[in-house]
């Protein structure tokens, strides 16, 4: 069987991409919202954007509203049954609305504030979950449309997370889902860029306990507060690697709350989340062994460490078959050579190369204006991107 070489995949990439499709999409998505809340992936919110939004979006492009599987997933396939395939994950959930005014209203933006020439799309999520699902759900109509018989399938999971720090979902779609895939690109805002690696991260809580008091006489008491100082000195010590391009493993502090919440009360329990970032090669469940060793010399104060939500790191090699893919795709589709990085956030690739599957990250967006009261996201960049992807998954399947 002759392999479909990138000028090929272009040819018919170029042929059945249709720009004011990919527009009308995107701004489509940006209009309906779908930001996390309390409830995650339960959101009835998030759940719906997949299933009023996403699903009939897919039949009116590909014939195929594809399948919403048990947890709320959306999970959409193209050609033959090979356990070979090439998966696009792609997320519903956006970061809440805070303080952006007209989080949701699509609106089309010159690009001079955002630093490109082509209009833009404005609104939540535009340069961080939605921009890459516009590509990929447009890559999948230009697959359906180009009609090339495709040996493996190319599937696409669009995932009710995308903001919530864990990996649930991903995790859920492999085990229930039947994906037969070998390699896959996580869809979020890379700039366009192929994101080669990313750090991990490991949510941490130490709940340091004392003695109250009143707080003229501190000395009848225990004060956690002073046993948590110490723990920050103690974890000043602690050893963390490095990466040549990630840099650093982080321990950082992200809350703090002492108790009881009384005035002049020596408290008797202080709370505190770390966050460990994790390196390619590090686990977890090691980083929360050596926290926890390491607190053994504080005395004093009972100490409890507790692990919490997790998100593996990963790393690929430069040339491994979906990177090297991509990289031509971005070639022929733009005409300029591809850019790679290492990200520091925490990521679902991670958990798709440790499950087996050679995974990069790639989409459109300029992650600067992520969360921000600023987010937009380039049209031109969002159109690349559906061709890049749709070019890419040719050259894997076909």
């Amino acid at each position: 069987m002759s392999i479909m070489t990138p000028q090929e995949a272009f040819n018919i990439v170029d042929r059945c991409a249709r720009d004011e499709e990919i527009d009308r999409l995107l701004v489509d998505l940006l209009r309906y919202p779908s930001p996390k809340t309390d409830q995650l992936e339960a959101d009835p919110q998030v759940k719906r954007f997949i299933a009023e939004n996403v699903a009939p979006r897919l039949a009116e492009f590909t014939a195929s509203a594809g399948a919403i599987d048990a947890m709320g997933n959306l999970i959409w396939r193209l050609g033959g049954a090979s356990a070979h395939g090439l998966l696009f994950m792609g997320y519903a959930m956006t970061f809440p609305a805070a303080s952006m005014k007209h989080p949701f209203s699509g609106a089309l933006v010159g690009g001079q504030p955002f630093g490109v020439a082509s209009q833009c799309a404005f609104g939540r999520g535009a340069c961080e979950q939605k921009g890459a699902l516009a590509g990929m759900i447009c890559a999948a109509a230009i697959l359906a449309r180009a009609r090339v018989a495709l040996p493996a399938p190319l599937i696409l999971a669009v995932s009710l997370a995308g903001e919530t720090g864990r990996h649930e979902a991903a995790e859920f779609i492999l085990q229930n889902d039947a994906i037969g895939a070998r390699s896959a690109i996580i869809g979020l805002g890379t700039g366009n860029r192929v994101c080669l690696g990313n750090k991990g991260r490991i949510d941490v809580e130490i709940v340091v306990h004392g003695k109250s008091a009143h707080s003229s006489m501190p000395e009848k008491g225990v004060n956690a507060v002073d046993g948590f100082r110490r723990v920050l000195e103690c974890l000043d010590r602690l050893p963390l690697g490095a990466h040549p391009r990630l840099g650093s493993a982080t321990l950082t502090v992200t809350k703090i709350r002492s108790g009881p919440d009384l005035s002049h009360t020596i408290p008797d329990v202080c709370r505190a989340v770390l966050d460990r970032r994790l390196l390619p090669g590090e686990d977890p469940n090691a980083a929360l062994r050596d926290i926890r060793d390491a607190l053994k010399e504080v005395t004093g104060w009972p100490i409890e460490v507790t692990g919490g939500v997790f998100m593996y790191p990963s790393e690929v090699a430069e040339d491994c078959g979906i990177a090297a893919a991509t990289t031509r795709s971005v070639r022929e589709v733009t005409r300029r050579e591809a850019e790679s990085f290492y990200s520091p956030a925490a990521l679902d690739a991670g958990f798709l190369n440790r499950s087996g599957i050679e995974t990069i990250m790639f989409g459109p967006g300029d992650l600067r204006f992520a969360h921000t009261d600023g987010e937009a996201v380039s049209l031109q960049e969002v159109r690349d991107a559906a061709k890049i992807y749709a070019a890419t998954a040719l050259q894997v399947l076909a």
